[in-house]
């Protein structure tokens, strides 16, 4: 299977945000940052000299990569992508091309190298995340117009003086990468988007890049921030998403995800054909919040009884109506439909799916293999197809009960 077939059955992966701005937790000299915490350098336009001043006591002796990488795996996850350098312009790990960086700090350790060795150990596929295009730290680098002056800046000398060398140093020092993960492209010049992806090919051609390198250079098609396509997108795509409103730590975010949030995310997602990354950010001492870990433990071990209805799945033709008990992912090597039931049926022990055309032979709840009654039907006066399944009264699962529909025919799906 090549890269590409493998990141579209991989379906759900581990995005990790850390970086200084962990230690300040959103909040800078009493403000707070009005929006996400790891732009708080920008928002607040806190000067280079002083922000830097937080490289001198960065020291996150609990972070574990190890344990993450491990949970990441326990959680369902298949892949993992980690922040080497975020917009304020720090890398996480040993470069030779800028002594902004991890090791010259109380710390003093290669944390990207740690994250890859931990991805290696556990057969966890490692990507990293890169900003080409933002670099506040940077006099030419994109966003920073408080310290330098943009009428000044040279774009093309950060790019080959910082940027291109630093994404050559991790495709070559950081072992077999899964992907590349861009962001924010902005209005950087396509010819050097172009060398950057040719780069990225040259030294690991089958290193996936995503769609934020711009101008539909990406192998897949990044979807917004927290945005879940309305319809089956047609080819692969992901959708990058946070447990709360941050990506980097915050200690006055806490509006916290529940596990059905993000269950009834990864089941749209999948059901439209795409892949969710699913983001932490550990605070400055290392700390994965635990208010992060719970739900991820909860939406693992629903995973450990679900995958079926997750992994190596395949979008499915779109259905004319929204069905209001919840939505549909479907397995092709099985020619199996997942009806995934996040609303379950107050009155009636009843729920019904509308326009499937394909013939069902079977009908069972996928935990326990439990036969349920079904009534296949064509409406001729409405013209329209109906398939009823008849499930349970008391709810098997309080957040999302499955029901495994095995198709005779080929999926079919009536227009209207």
């Amino acid at each position: 299977m090549d890269r590409l077939q493998w990141f579209k059955r991989a379906g759900y992966g581990l995005f990790v945000h850390f970086g200084l701005y962990a230690m300040l937790g959103g909040v800078y000299k009493g403000t707070p940052s009005p929006r996400n915490a790891e732009w708080i350098m920008r928002h607040l336009r806190i000067p280079v000299a002083e922000y830097k001043k937080l490289a001198e006591t960065f020291d996150p002796a609990l972070l574990d990569p190890d344990d993450i990488v491990r949970r990441a795996k326990a959680w369902g996850m298949q892949y993992v992508v980690v922040t080497a350098k975020h917009h304020d312009g720090f890398a996480l790990y040993d470069s030779r091309v800028s002594d902004y960086n991890v090791m010259h700090t109380p710390y003093g350790k290669d944390i990207i190298k740690a994250f890859a060795d931990a991805c290696a150990r556990e057969g966890m596929p490692f990507g990293i995340y890169y900003s080409q295009m933002q670099d506040w730290e940077h006099p030419d680098g994109n966003g920073n117009t408080w310290d330098f002056d943009p009428t000044e800046q040279d774009f093309s000398r950060y790019f080959y003086g910082k940027c291109l060398p630093q994404v050559k140093e991790l495709l070559t020092g950081y072992g077999d990468l899964c992907l590349l993960w861009f962001d924010t492209p902005y209005d950087m010049p396509k010819p050097l988007c172009e060398e950057l992806a040719a780069t990225v090919k040259a030294l690991q051609p089958d290193c996936l890049i995503n769609g934020r390198i711009g101008y539909g250079l990406g192998d897949y098609r990044q979807m917004a921030d927290n945005s879940i396509p309305r319809n089956v997108y047609d080819g692969a795509f992901e959708v990058p998403m946070t447990l709360n409103r941050s990506w980097g730590y915050s200690t006055l975010d806490t509006g916290w995800a529940t596990p059905g949030d993000v269950i009834r995310n990864l089941v749209q997602i999948r059901g439209r054909g795409g892949n969710l990354l699913l983001n932490i950010g550990p605070d400055g001492c290392g700390n994965v919040p635990k208010a992060s870990t719970d739900v991820l433990d909860a939406v693992g071990a629903w995973l450990e009884k679900n995958g079926e209805s997750i992994f190596d799945t395949d979008p499915f033709p779109d259905f004319p109506y929204i069905n209001r008990w919840g939505d549909v992912t479907y397995r092709k090597e099985s020619n199996t439909l997942y009806l995934h039931i996040l609303k379950y049926p107050a009155i009636h022990p009843r729920i019904s799916l509308l326009a499937l055309a394909s013939k069902v032979k079977e009908v069972r709840l996928l935990q326990g293999g439990t036969p349920l009654a079904f009534a296949q039907a064509y409406d001729l006066a409405r013209e329209e197809h109906r398939l009823s399944v008849t499930v349970p009264q008391e709810e098997p699962d309080a957040v999302d009960t499955v029901v495994a529909v095995a198709l005779a025919d080929a999926p079919r799906v009536q227009e209207l």
